[in-house]
């Protein structure tokens, strides 16, 4: 496999710019539709988790895929391809730049984003990987076109022009949009969970409830860490909550451009890696506010 600078002629990546009626017809209908905080509604596709997939539409085309699922075309990668192979097959760049309308934009890389999740340019489009660093793997890729990289800024920018900053949701439009990451990270926490052979967790409202008071209080109170200045640790939190549990675990971040980058930040972090992987847990609720994430994991008391 050797990657090009042309936009792939077959796979996901060769619908970024297309008609959404060209999605339609490959993949049908979406299972739901969730808006994004960047003017695009993401069409879901979850129907069967292997096969789980994002797609960005704003104006009746697609402008950017998130694609876990393993046994999608995302040409001219490979799901589980080895961060080896990608090097051979492809020059990594510290710096992309951007030519817009608008201006001209500069993407610089760190070394930990070359590592674990570098940025190739594919003709007109750009394709974004999610490394495994514990495996050496491909876990996901997000392609996108050039405006919606360019609002993502998902790397430090150097730019020149006109930034336009996506127009930030309304107090009332925040709660449909929050409601969806959540979602979608507990989907793609079970996926990860399935790639090591782990039961998928089940999802329970009221720790979902719990794990949404945390954002917000973290948000509100203008702090990130476990233990809440008002309403204590985990532990107290669940049994305010009236939960019942014999062991419960807890993963928390924030400012990640979306829910699907959270999870692939917790992924690549030891210590949050090992509550994603916990054999014993088998509830989990997810709480979002705005760019604040928290996952909660128990094992329920058995009554």
């Amino acid at each position: 496999m050797t990657v090009t600078d042309k936009q792939p002629s077959e796979g996901l990546a060769s619908l970024i710019g297309s008609p959404v009626k060209e999605l339609v017809e490959a993949y049908g209908e979406p299972d739901r539709k969730d808006p994004s905080a960047y003017g695009y509604e993401w069409w879901i596709y979850n129907e069967k988790l292997d096969s789980y997939m994002q797609a960005g539409i704003q104006n009746g085309k697609v402008v950017t895929i998130y694609a876990v699922g393993r046994e999608l075309d995302i040409s001219p990668f490979k799901t589980d391809q080895s961060i080896e192979d990608i090097y051979r097959s492809t020059i990594l760049e510290t710096e992309i730049v951007v030519n817009a309308q608008e201006g001209t934009y500069r993407f610089e890389l760190s070394e930990e984003d070359l590592n674990i999740r570098p940025l190739i340019q594919l003709g007109d489009i750009f394709a974004q990987l999610s490394i495994d660093k514990f495996t050496g793997s491909l876990f996901s890729v997000r392609f996108l076109d050039k405006k919606t990289l360019i609002s993502h800024r998902p790397y430090e920018l150097v730019y020149r022009g006109d930034l336009n900053d996506p127009k930030d949701p309304d107090e009332n439009d925040w709660r449909p949009i929050e409601r969806g990451s959540e979602k979608q990270i507990f989907d793609i926490t079970n996926i990860f969970r399935m790639k090591f052979d782990l039961t998928p967790l089940r999802w329970d409202e009221e720790v979902a409830e719990v794990a949404y008071g945390h954002s917000k209080d973290m948000s509100e109170n203008d702090y990130f860490a476990h233990d809440s200045p008002v309403f204590g640790d985990l532990s107290k939190r669940l049994k305010h909550g009236d939960i019942h549990f014999q062991t419960a675990g807890e993963n928390i971040a924030a400012e990640y451009i979306d829910g699907p980058a959270a999870v692939e930040g917790w992924l690549n972090s030891e210590n949050h890696r090992k509550a994603l992987l916990e054999k014993d847990f088998t509830l989990i609720g997810v709480g979002v506010y705005k760019k604040q994430y928290t996952q909660n994991f128990i094992k329920p008391t058995e009554l």
